[in-house]
């Protein structure tokens, strides 16, 4: 018996809307088709004469973001446009298994439409949200569904239009198909799998995390899919009562219902108001390149199970009551025992991994407060002052953690973070574009 045809988008076969040059990038010719390398990040004022980038300079926009899809949060909650957008032909869908991308190629996503989904998910959005949240039963599963976004730019006769054309696109939506033991859709989680696998053996759920060589756009789409199908799936119980809850619009909020099967459930203070529990979190984190008094070298440091030689600029957690600036010149300090004093905000990174969001920043050290000091916290194994010439070597020969050295790096030599790293970024911004020297600080 044949497996049930799965349209799944294969490498050189992808949405025309994904295939697109967006922003300049390195064009590659595959079996006649056009894709698209991983693209190194860009500049977000693309014509260059704004009065923002004449007074602060060019922009950079980081790996995992520039999403090409406007998420129209606003239409959430309308269940006739998910209804229509879920069922749309044009749609298409990220399958995640344990949060990892089903997957043509590590450059490329995988694709998947609503017939090949459909025996999993059905249509969550036929009703409206208050009779979904009232006819809750907490002994029944029901696949976590989230709407992305539509991706304008794909706008044609083909594609899901709404508000008489006012929103026009190709929709995305990601799905969590993890076939979790003891759940009621467990079963047919594993049927979808076992098709995908007799379908396309070639291709596989990828471990994404620390793999940075999706192309910029589906790595923008995964950056979103990801945290939100995790934020869920560790979010299944009401932080304020504790009681079982639910998804709501459209994967972006988890509502704790007022009822089960009919029968009315214990008070909660989250159904009260709007509050910060019942949605998706981002945790911020500060990242800096930190220059030495004299403007010739650089801060950086390394973790005790990082490849050897390779090094990255110092990063932590932002705490409660507590700024940017200040949370750099903390970090620096606990970390490496170093003084800072300006602090400058370069460009900000997405991380997925959980839900971060990274805050590149530029700091000076204080003179006369530079020697390293790592006896306060003991996260790093070690940290060094590296004079900017040896860093403007080491970013010929770039590497991710799990990727050994590139041809023509020299052994022993300092080994840096790839450009989709913000922290390369926060490097080039120092050693090669002069961010310390400009004056348009």
């Amino acid at each position: 018996m044949n497996p049930p045809a799965v349209s799944i988008y294969p490498l050189g076969k992808l949405p025309s809307s994904l295939l697109r040059p967006r922003l300049p990038s390195i064009a590659l010719r595959v079996r006649g088709s056009r894709r698209y390398a991983v693209k190194a990040p860009i500049m977000a004022d693309e014509t260059g004469d704004g009065f923002l980038t004449r007074k602060f300079g060019a922009g950079v926009e980081n790996y995992f973001s520039g999403s090409p899809l406007n998420r129209l949060g606003f239409l959430r909650t309308n269940h006739t446009f998910l209804s229509s957008a879920l069922t749309h032909a044009s749609t298409r869908f990220i399958l995640l298994k344990n949060l990892d991308p089903f997957s043509a190629s590590p450059t490329h996503l995988a694709f998947a439409t609503y017939p090949d989904v459909e025996p999993l998910i059905s249509n969550p959005y036929a009703v409206d949200e208050k009779t979904t949240i009232a006819s809750f039963d907490s002994t029944i599963d029901t696949p976590l569904t989230i709407f992305l976004g539509v991706d304008e730019a794909a706008a044609s006769t083909d594609h899901i239009t709404w508000d008489n054309g006012k929103y026009a696109g190709q929709a995305y939506f990601a799905i969590d198909v993890t076939p979790r033991p003891g759940s009621s859709c467990h079963s047919a989680a594993e049927q979808l799998l076992g098709t995908l696998k007799l379908k396309y053996a070639e291709y596989d759920f990828k471990r994404s995390r620390l793999d940075l060589r999706l192309n910029r756009d589906h790595a923008a789409i995964l950056a979103s899919a990801r945290s939100l199908a995790n934020w869920n799936a560790t979010a299944p119980f009401c932080a304020s009562c504790g009681q079982k809850t639910m998804s709501t619009h459209a994967g972006t909020k988890r509502h704790c219902p007022p009822t089960d099967r009919g029968v009315e459930r214990r008070p909660c203070a989250s159904r009260e108001g709007v509050h910060n529990i019942n949605f998706p979190r981002t945790d911020p984190t500060v990242i800096v390149a930190v220059i030495s008094s004299d403007g010739q070298r650089v801060l950086l440091g390394r973790q005790k199970k990082w490849p050897k030689d390779w090094y990255s600029t110092l990063a932590g957690f932002l705490e409660p009551g507590e700024s940017i600036e200040e949370a750099v010149r903390r970090e620096v300090w606990e970390e490496a025992g170093v003084t800072v004093g300006r602090v400058v905000l370069h460009s900000s990174q997405p991380w997925p991994y959980p839900a971060n969001l990274m805050i590149g920043a530029i700091a000076e050290a204080l003179p006369g407060k530079e020697t390293i000091d790592l006896g306060n916290d003991p996260e790093l194994e070690g940290a060094k002052w590296f004079p900017f010439g040896e860093v403007v070597e080491a970013l010929k020969f770039t590497s991710g953690l799990n990727e050994a050295p590139p041809a023509g790096y020299r052994p022993g030599s300092l080994r840096l973070p790839p450009k989709t790293a913000i922290a390369n970024q926060l490097i080039q911004a120092v050693v090669l574009s002069g961010f310390h020297l400009t004056s348009k600080i």
